[in-house]
């Protein structure tokens, strides 16, 4: 069923937001005589029940497996039929845009819960005062996993990637301050459940509908199509430089790729057609439609 995935600096309350999510989630459940709903599993996941000690934010290498075995969990269990809560850091858009896809391929819905100290102290990569005294009342409780070691506290603060409610990924998006007692329950269970049980119906984009490849070259046309639009792109923007926006006619596709305002560099699209390629190495779409659908991709990803 739905996801929310929570996101906010280290030591701003992420997880006492996530158990009051959560037993609101349990109570409703219980309380309801819509079918539907009555048989809806609540899963809270964080580092906490995953065994994961705040020391893997030591090493990128240690960072990495934690946000790996974090996906895989939140993966397991996300179906129509659980709310999942993941309350790890998700301070990366790209993570959150990488689970936000799981919850679009299952059909269902998902929202992210931002949990602040005050307005005043979220600006990106600046450290935020409160959380850093929060943090180190928890690391000198010798007791308590809750602290994070104090230069790791200080990178997590420098990389957090503020949530933008404009993307697909991050919206819709709530914004929990200090001083609410708890976050908006009724917005929440309505943008994800429905006031009726019954939330709006979402369907995966085609270029993530895993299917088993059936043509022979598959892949290989799909290195070169790919390869082929973004040399096409890159020409364009040679002989355009210094104007903004335009569209590119690709020869077999009706729509055309249109363009952001601001240029895009190599990396940028080499990145998206990395991901474009991960996302349908297994597809069954026939070679012939790889340019309609990289266009479509192309122009859903210059929108973001």
């Amino acid at each position: 069923m739905p996801l929310v995935l929570i996101s906010g600096f280290p030591s701003s309350g992420k997880t006492t937001r996530s158990l009051q999510l959560k037993a609101f989630f349990a109570s409703k459940i219980a309380s309801s005589d819509d079918n539907r709903v009555s048989r809806l599993k609540v899963h809270h996941i964080n580092d906490q029940s995953l065994g994961l000690l705040r020391q893997v934010y030591h090493t990128a290498r240690a960072e990495k497996d934690a946000r790996a075995e974090e996906y895989s969990a939140v993966k397991r269990v996300l179906s129509r039929d659980d709310i999942v809560i993941a309350d790890g850091m998700n301070y990366i858009k790209g993570f959150r845009y990488q689970l936000y896809c799981e919850a679009k391929a299952v059909q269902t819905t998902s929202c992210v819960l931002r949990p602040i100290l005050t307005v005043s102290e979220v600006h990106i990569g600046t450290p935020a005062n409160k959380c850093r005294e929060i943090n180190k009342k928890l690391l000198a409780d010798a007791e308590n996993d809750g602290g994070y070691e104090e230069q790791d506290f200080e990178n997590l603060i420098f990389r957090y990637e503020e949530p933008n409610g404009m993307t697909r990924w991050d919206s819709p998006l709530f914004t929990v301050l200090d001083e609410d007692e708890t976050p908006p329950f009724d917005q929440i269970w309505e943008a994800l459940v429905g006031s009726d049980g019954k939330a709006k119906v979402v369907r995966p984009n085609q270029a993530t509908v895993l299917k088993p490849a059936t043509e022979q070259n598959y892949l290989y046309e799909l290195d070169k199509t790919t390869s082929d639009i973004l040399a096409q792109i890159m020409a364009y923007q040679k002989d355009h430089v210094g104007e903004g926006g335009g569209e590119i006619s690709v020869p077999g596709v009706e729509k055309p790729i249109e363009f952001p305002a601001t240029p895009m560099t190599l990396p940028q699209l080499q990145r998206i057609r990395r991901q474009f390629i991960t996302l349908n190495r297994q597809h069954s779409f026939t070679k012939s439609r790889i340019k309609e659908i990289f266009v479509d991709y192309l122009n859903d990803q210059f929108l973001r």
